[in-house]
């Protein structure tokens, strides 16, 4: 049974699509099934705007993202057949893209469709959202454009970073497929995050893994010296230090992100959420594995320590403050100094939750 206090957080959160209340489109998409209006009311497009409903409301203002023709609008409840590969999947089975998660194009229809509606409410900002949003042709280049504005500086300036990240984002497809995971999956998680645009212009978090994502693949490519240069400004512009050998796996959240620490041979899995503070930190000065591999939908609370070699087993989650120094086990949460596990099995809380990016409530709600 959930924690009351959690139970009342979890209601306070706005609304998830789930498969109850979902529709498919010819497309393979799902949208969320609203409630029917009462009388003629109907929601304007800047009410649909709210999240659950974006995709609606690009269909209305951006002819690009209307639904096909023969589309149904509605479905009744009984009429969702869960696939099998469906209910095998599970968020600590690592990243995929899921029917409620919108495409590459529809992330970018809606970015471009929040930019013009906040221009026309906020002038003050409508030159730079114009500059940092509406004048590029796809996301790619309106991060790529971001993050060199972000940390440039007189060792590497604007123009070169510009023309760096478009390279990179063209040479290797993954960067971008990761970064729209990450985007994703901090509008599914962040009760604070109600825009993709706020994702890309304003969340530090993202911004910095997106900077190392950039950092580790020149890492691979043997340009060490400017992958470290790069992560070294990095660090300084969104005080998030990870080293550019580190692994990082996809949907990827830094929720507030100050502080974040995470060493050269560190591994973190698919669909890990991190609050401030968090440090995966080394043991011993050998050149071996000497930092931790965290699993995939692992949850780590604000100021949580992870020493050593040591690894946290998939859906685990370390409480705020906790320092862990031995193995975690699969699906347990653990707390303390050191950490002890406290409860084990938490994914079988609610066997029947249907699978959601962000996984059960518990992996979502940060009260420890």
């Amino acid at each position: 049974m959930q924690h009351p206090s959690a139970q009342s957080h979890a209601n306070s959160r706005r609304h998830k699509p789930n498969a109850s209340s979902a529709t498919r489109l010819t497309s393979g998409r799902w949208l969320t099934r609203e409630p029917a209006p009462r009388g003629d009311a109907r929601p304007t497009p800047e009410q649909q705007l709210r999240k659950g409903h974006l995709l609606r409301a690009a269909a209305t203002l951006a002819p690009s993202l209307k639904a096909p023709a023969d589309a149904q609008d509605t479905l009744p409840d009984d009429a969702f057949t869960e696939s099998r590969d469906e209910q095998a999947w599970r968020v600590w089975h690592g990243w995929r893209p899921l029917p409620s998660h919108l495409s590459k194009d529809q992330i970018w229809d809606s970015i471009c469709l929040e930019a013009r509606q906040d221009a026309a409410a906020v002038p003050a900002l409508a030159s730079h959202l114009y500059s940092a949003i509406l004048t590029h042709s796809c996301v790619e280049h309106a991060l790529a454009c971001t993050l060199a504005n972000k940390v440039a500086s007189h060792v590497l300036q604007s123009t070169q970073l510009l023309g760096l990240m478009e390279r990179a984002y063209a040479a290797e497809p993954d960067l971008v497929e990761a970064a729209l995971a990450d985007m994703q999956a901090v509008y599914d998680r962040d009760p604070a995050c109600d825009k993709f645009s706020q994702v890309l212009l304003n969340f530090k978090g993202f911004q910095a893994v997106q900077c190392q994502r950039l950092a580790h693949w020149l890492w691979g490519r043997g340009r060490k010296t400017l992958a470290l240069a790069l992560q070294s400004h990095t660090s300084e512009v969104f005080h998030v230090d990870i080293h550019p050998a580190a692994s990082l796996g996809r949907g990827i959240m830094l929720d507030h992100a100050t502080g974040v620490v995470i060493g050269e041979t560190a591994v973190v899995g698919d669909n890990v959420s991190m609050l401030h503070r968090v440090t995966l930190g080394g043991s011993g000065s050998g050149r071996g594995v000497r930092h931790p591999r965290i699993g995939h939908g692992v949850l780590l609370g604000a100021g949580a320590v992870v020493l050593g070699p040591v690894k946290v087993g998939s859906g685990a989650k370390v409480g705020a403050g906790s320092v862990v120094l031995t193995d975690l086990p699969d699906h347990v949460v653990a707390v303390g100094v050191p950490a002890r596990v406290v409860r084990r099995d938490i994914h079988l809380a609610e066997p029947r939750m249907r699978p959601v990016d962000s996984g059960l409530d518990w992996a979502v709600d940060f009260t420890i």
